[in-house]
């Protein structure tokens, strides 16, 4: 049996279809088809059902899906296991973050993160889904919400402190209560930052709407309307100003995961450290005080 057609069914399994499967694994569809057929041939068996719009397990495949789930487990923990082994020789470490974090935070800081002894090459991933370290989509995560998996070992590192900010010549700027917004485009996704904005916003007018926090940021420096931003891009930019509120202000902690087979290697915890030391320079440490 070839154990790597073994992967391609359990994406098909998870996402529910061909198509979806591919997207996942970034390939086309017809390889994902081609390893499909490869397996049902070697295991004689019949595992997905082949509809037009969903692909889903057949009653044999059903049975074997918890199987091939563990046996997926165990070779990511081979993985992980000797990616840790040999650490000492390994000098890339790829760390997703949210939008936020990795444009503002971490690719400012990227050419210091860098220059660590012995020297490191850094894969910063833009996320704003979680991705999975024990599937080894990354080697270091930092996140606004804690636990990301049970598995993970988190640790509360920083603080994001909130407030409402806009041009100085936002016409408005002086009637609270004419406040318009810069809002999110995307009816769905729900998330800490998105619910505060809109209990602040209640019944006031959004005037424009963007896809994410760093547009928000960018809208309101063109004096567009109130945006609700982290402190530590909002207080240093002097095209805003942060608006005088008795509304509530938000407060996201800012936490770093690794996955438990990491905690022994030496480069990512070299550059864990390195990243928890800049982030009070950067106004994001635990005890960073609101202007």
């Amino acid at each position: 049996m070839n154990w790597e057609d073994l992967r391609y069914f359990l994406a098909i399994a998870r996402a529910g279809s061909l198509s979806g499967a591919a997207r996942a694994l970034r390939v086309n569809q017809a390889t994902v088809s081609r390893r499909l057929a490869a397996l049902e041939s070697e295991l004689n068996v019949r595992l997905v059902d082949r509809l037009t719009r969903e692909s889903p397990l057949t009653a044999i495949g059903q049975q074997l899906l918890d199987d091939v789930v563990e046996i997926d487990s165990r070779a990511f923990a081979i993985a992980r296991k000797c990616m840790t082994a040999s650490s000492t020789v390994r000098s890339k470490v790829t760390i997703s973050a949210p939008p936020i974090l990795s444009r503002h935070f971490l690719t400012p800081n990227v050419a210091m993160l860098c220059r660590m002894d012995p020297p490191v090459q850094l894969s910063i991933l833009s996320d704003s889904h979680v991705v999975s370290l024990s599937r080894l989509e990354a080697d270091l995560a930092l996140r606004l919400a804690s636990p990301i998996e049970d598995t993970d070992i988190v640790r509360k590192v920083g603080l994001m402190k909130f407030g409402l900010y806009a041009a100085p010549d936002y016409h408005n700027i002086h009637d609270e209560h004419a406040w318009e917004f810069v809002g999110y485009n995307d009816p769905d996704f729900d998330f800490a930052h998105k619910r505060w904005l809109y209990e602040i916003i209640g019944s006031r007018r959004v005037a424009c709407e963007v896809t994410d926090l760093s547009q928000q940021y960018d809208a309101a420096c063109t004096g567009i309307a109130v945006a609700g931003l982290p402190c530590f891009i909002g207080d240093p930019d002097p095209r805003l100003i942060r608006l005088e509120s008795d509304l509530p202000m938000l407060d996201l902690d800012i936490w770093v995961a690794m996955h438990p087979d990491r905690r022994n290697d030496t480069v990512i915890r070299r550059t864990a450290d390195a990243i928890v030391k800049l982030l009070a320079p950067c106004g994001l440490g635990l005890a960073t005080s609101t202007r």
